[in-house]
């Protein structure tokens, strides 16, 4: 039964309508006071701190605060109706009989007992609420289901690759259950949090083949059950990096090459990246605009099966030329015979 002769607001110096951040505030700063690590390892410092806890774990909780307000209000209308009763003079009251009196008397103790009664009933109804819920909170429960992504290429799309994925796991602290205290004081285990955190590492595998935003679902490795009940499910999302410089087309994978006039012209050798690395490749003299160039093998790899990569040449003039070469482009159009 909630003790109501402690004002729990009293003891965290707050009044009934402060704020759930004030309730947080001020419990951290009077514990910080009170601790005995800190205030000495007093009767006093024990009994406050231990005070302090005991307020905290009432009012931060929303049922237990709702429950302790409506039981102390009850119980100051019934003390202020006795001490009210007890200081009213009446010059016109009548004079009754020593027997009269003692009735009288009696007939009020009964009806202020009534009120504690009724408080007592109310909060011994309380608790009996209180212990069907916890009873309801000893079943089984199964653990959330936690989500992640993972990125990977195009290539370990296709060819299947293993990706190592370190997630951080919270949870409902086991010993508290997410009360947070534990006979009255800060549950060791979580520090008072309610939860719990610890990293894990998982090695997922890839299956080749996979789709874009595919889910992989691994068993049980999701938030641990509580009261037996099984743990959830791990969901990992698949993210395809898409390539920036090539697409592909099945295996063949397709690339656009830029080249200057002179090389197109004169011919190059160039460096070209494919999924397998950088490649020399050798621009013929009088290249045209479009031409495709195939290398073949330089493609994608699945299953002992190779794509090619097919170049489509792009002749691009430079933004901006010195005179030099303007003067050059002029006598080239001077000698040039050639019509297009």
């Amino acid at each position: 039964m909630t003790n109501m002769t402690k004002d729990y607001y009293k003891i965290l110096e707050l009044t009934e309508f402060c704020t759930e951040q004030d309730i947080k505030t001020a419990y951290r700063r009077l514990a910080r006071k009170w601790h005995p690590d800190i205030a000495g390892n007093t009767e006093e410092a024990v009994k406050r701190f231990k005070e302090l806890n005991e307020a905290y774990e009432i009012l931060s909780d929303k049922t237990q605060k709702t429950n302790y307000d409506t039981a102390r209000r009850y119980y100051n209308y019934s003390s202020t109706q006795k001490q009210s009763e007890k200081n009213t003079t009446n010059p016109n009251t009548k004079t009754y009989s020593q027997n009269q009196t003692q009735n009288t008397e009696s007939k009020k103790e009964n009806f202020y007992f009534n009120w504690e009664e009724l408080i007592s009933k109310y909060m011994q109804h309380t608790n009996q609420d209180n212990k069907k819920t916890t009873s309801q909170n000893s079943f089984p429960k199964r653990g959330s289901d936690i989500n992640t992504d993972v990125e990977v290429t195009l290539l370990e799309a296709i060819n299947g690759t293993t990706k190592v994925i370190n997630m951080l796991h919270t949870q409902v602290c086991p010993k508290c259950a997410g009360r947070k205290f534990v006979n009255g004081n800060v549950c060791p285990h979580c520090k008072g949090k309610g939860e719990t955190s610890d990293y894990k590492k998982f090695s997922v595998k890839i299956p080749a083949g996979i789709k874009d935003k595919s889910k992989i679902r691994l068993s049980g490795e999701g938030e641990k059950g509580l009261n037996g009940g099984s743990n959830g499910d791990l969901y990992i999302t698949v993210h395809i990096k898409a390539p920036l410089d090539y697409t592909t087309e099945g295996l063949n994978v397709l690339k656009t090459v830029t080249i200057t006039p002179y090389e197109a012209v004169l011919g190059e050798n160039i460096t070209v990246k494919t999924p397998d690395g950088n490649v020399t490749v050798k621009i013929s003299p009088n290249t045209q605009n479009g031409q495709k160039i195939r290398l073949a093998g330089c493609g994608l790899n699945s299953n002992g099966k190779v794509g090619d990569m097919i170049l489509t040449v792009e002749i691009q003039i430079p933004k901006s030329l010195t005179n030099e070469e303007i003067e050059l482009y002029k006598k080239l159009k001077a000698v040039s015979k050639v019509k297009i």
